[in-house]
């Protein structure tokens, strides 16, 4: 095997492809990244292809960019030790050979060596599942970025630490929950087929990982999003596709919460504030939050009051602007959780919707004061009981 690659071309490849490689590897083929070289038909013979593979039983990652191919072949090599070395080159071609059992990287004055890995002890890729429809890449991982921050990080309860992707025909719902907020998104998009509708729990981390990897192809570029069904090729696996990149994972199994009940549709008070200053306000009050103590909402017309500390311990208090219809209201959130949801709805206004001060309130986005909330993105967060 001998081809030639462009140094920068190299590294984003390999850092894409070992970016899921196993820490701890069960085995010490799973620490590798298969590297296939194919040639082209051109005259010359020089034009061919690089493909990058990586693959843990769980998630596995392809990548093909364009490569000098002078011979093909097939070798499997430490995949983090590759990402190191790749990133570290001068910025020149890069020559890669293999002699024997070993693979020579050659760039510039720098010359190393490395040792293979079996590759006939290499697990064969999953199957790439048959597409289902096609969104905008950057669209995609904006959605999943505000539904992923509310997915449980506790892997003894794995149902909760996916999002839920509904599919039902030109829409995509994407839903993810702790236990104490509920993060819920609706899009857009176009299936391969009408009629069609699916569901799935994915690894939160890996989506939100594909996802925003995928859209740095830039405004315009689509990802495919293949969705196996319960028999055949594929089963129990979601597959994502776009800009020369594909990976695939396995999906969760268990029972997601019924989540659209949770959601209430009255409410006693509804308030609006800026975003930005009631994010500072949010963050300055909390300094003398201690850990797992909540910082207090007081809701008035005109003004909202920001509490936490009590007794002997540091106190604060601040005042923000605040717009209210209804009753006014106290009530208290984890600061964590209030930071992540209103840097989710990633809009000028924040607008809070409640029914008592020890149920859920509705968190969402407006882009102005005067105007309608945006329903394509809700935030469920539950409140903190206060000691009387």
């Amino acid at each position: 095997m001998k081809f030639r690659v462009e140094r920068d071309v190299l590294a984003e490849a390999v850092a894409w492809a070992a970016r899921s490689l196993p820490a701890r590897p069960p085995v010490p083929v799973l620490a590798g990244l298969l590297l296939t070289v194919s040639q082209g038909e051109s005259a010359q013979g020089q034009e061919g292809s690089l493909s990058l593979s990586g693959f843990d039983y769980e998630v596995s990652a392809r990548v093909a960019v364009e490569a000098e191919v002078e011979e093909a072949g097939t070798v499997l090599v430490s995949g983090r030790l590759l990402a190191d070395i790749s990133r570290a080159l001068p910025n020149r071609p890069v020559e890669i050979s293999t002699d024997g059992v070993r693979v020579i990287v050659v760039c510039g004055s720098s010359r190393f060596t490395l040792p293979t890995l079996p590759v006939e002890e290499y697990p064969a890729l999953p199957q790439m599942p048959t597409a289902t429809g096609e969104v905008a890449g950057d669209v995609f991982a904006a959605a999943v970025a505000q539904v992923a921050v509310a997915a449980g990080r506790d892997d003894t309860l794995p149902v909760l630490t996916g999002v839920r992707v509904e599919i039902e025909e030109d829409r995509v719902t994407l839903a993810a929950t702790d236990r104490y907020r509920f993060a819920v998104r609706e899009l857009l998009w176009k299936p391969e087929q009408p009629g069609l509708n699916s569901v799935a729990l994915v690894p939160a981390k890996t989506l939100q990982d594909t996802a925003k990897s995928l859209a740095g192809g830039g405004a315009g570029e689509n990802v495919s999003i293949a969705l196996a069904g319960t028999e055949g090729d594929g089963e129990g696996l979601i597959g994502f596709e776009g800009a020369g990149r594909r990976t695939t994972t396995r999906l969760l199994d268990g029972e997601f919460p019924k989540f659209r009940s949770l959601f209430p549709t009255e409410f006693n008070s509804m308030a609006v504030i800026e975003t930005a200053p009631f994010v500072e306000a949010v963050k300055r009050v909390a300094l003398v939050a201690e850990r797992n103590t909540p910082v207090r909402l007081s809701f008035e017309q005109g003004v909202l009051t920001l509490e936490a500390g009590s007794g002997d311990d540091a106190q604060a208090t601040e005042r923000v602007d605040a717009d209210l219809e209804g009753d006014d209201i106290s009530i208290a959130f984890n600061p964590g959780y209030l930071l992540e949801g209103l840097s989710a709805i990633n809009a000028p206004f924040a607008q809070f919707a409640f029914t008592t001060s020890t149920k859920p309130a509705l968190l969402s986005g407006k882009p102005a004061a005067d105007a309608e909330a945006d329903e394509t993105y809700k935030y469920l967060i539950m409140p903190v009981r206060l000691s009387s």
